[in-house]
């Protein structure tokens, strides 16, 4: 038996930025974090031949090719598998389409174990690689890679995308007492719904391979926006962070009418006038987590608990992808 997991992740800046229509363009900038909330892969040698996949359905098949879950058949396609008898299963702490890149996480995981299955390893950038080539080019979704590079790494992250692909990983250079204090002053609180990211993200993707100048001088800004969010942040400037974060919200909406809906809007404005400093939709919108930033914590809390929506507590990541047990 093999377990592996990935952890899920907030974007604190540039988000958007990271998919190949834009930094093929302009190059691309985010600024993430992994959270302590996982998907877990396990996968475990049948005495029968088949694979036999248990995720949100079931599926007992003989061929690669005749695998419905499209992450689960790439995978096994990219890697060459020689095992024929595999049970592959998955269990996650937040339901996908929440926002908060659990894809990533699941191909990540996925793939960790199949190298492991295989007696075979990889890097973290060759992991986040592969599954970002299964994603963008094998299954042609409008997604980018940071979530599959902050899945695979863990931590707080700087990334650039660069326009012949590559991917640069800087430093965060942020003291040691202002993570803690965006760790302890940032929170998550679930709208209720989920979405499919890619139909929003589809909208963006094909604004920007048409050149649609509105579409990236949004992503311009935004970017200039996460490089500034960043600076704030390594100058203990949280005022300053708290105003890039709704001024992001504001233009974040802009690039589709699928980004928010009345409900959104309207616990964000009540989050605001109750103990919020700043916040935004993370991930690509239309449903899933609310991110605010309080000082005044249980304020927030206890208004928000009276709209109805739950928190979800969380810490960083460090770990990344890993092995839990082989």
């Amino acid at each position: 038996m093999i377990i592996t997991r990935s952890p899920l992740r907030i974007t604190l800046g540039g988000g958007g930025t990271d998919l190949p229509s834009y930094y093929k363009l302009k190059n691309g900038f985010t600024f993430s974090a992994a959270i302590n909330k996982y998907v877990y892969i396990n996968i475990h040698k049948t005495f029968q031949e088949g694979f036999y996949l248990k995720y949100s359905s079931f599926e007992k098949v003989k061929k690669i090719n005749k695998i419905k879950h499209p992450l689960i058949r790439e995978a096994l396609k990219e890697l060459k598998l020689v095992d024929k008898n595999l049970e592959i299963g998955s269990q996650a702490d937040i339901p996908a389409g929440t926002g908060l890149g659990s894809s990533a996480s699941f191909t990540t995981a996925l793939l960790k174990g199949l190298y492991l299955s295989q007696n075979k390893d990889t890097s973290k950038n060759g992991l986040a690689e592969l599954a970002s080539k299964i994603e963008i080019e094998k299954l042609n979704d409008p997604v980018g890679k940071q979530d599959q590079y902050i899945a695979s790494h863990g931590g707080i992250k700087v990334f650039n995308f660069l326009k012949n692909g590559k991917v640069k990983i800087l430093k965060n250079n942020i003291k040691k007492k202002y993570i803690n204090n965006l760790e302890k002053n940032l929170l998550l609180f679930f709208t209720g719904f989920s979405r499919k990211s890619t139909e929003i993200l589809k909208e963006q993707n094909d604004k920007t391979k048409i050149n649609s100048q509105k579409m990236i001088q949004n992503l311009d800004y935004i970017k200039e926006l996460g490089i500034k969010s960043l600076e704030s942040i390594r100058n203990g400037n949280f005022n300053e962070f708290c105003k890039i974060m709704n001024e992001h919200w504001i233009f974040k909406k802009e690039r589709s009418n699928k980004m928010s809906n009345l409900f959104i809007n309207e616990c964000y404005e009540y989050a605001l006038s109750n103990g919020a400093d700043a916040g935004k939709v993370v991930g690509a919108g239309g449903g899933g987590f609310l991110m605010f930033y309080s000082k005044n914590k249980k304020k927030l809390q206890k208004a928000l608990k009276n709209k109805g929506l739950n928190e979800v507590d969380f810490n960083f990541d460090y770990e990344g992808t890993k092995v839990m047990v082989k």
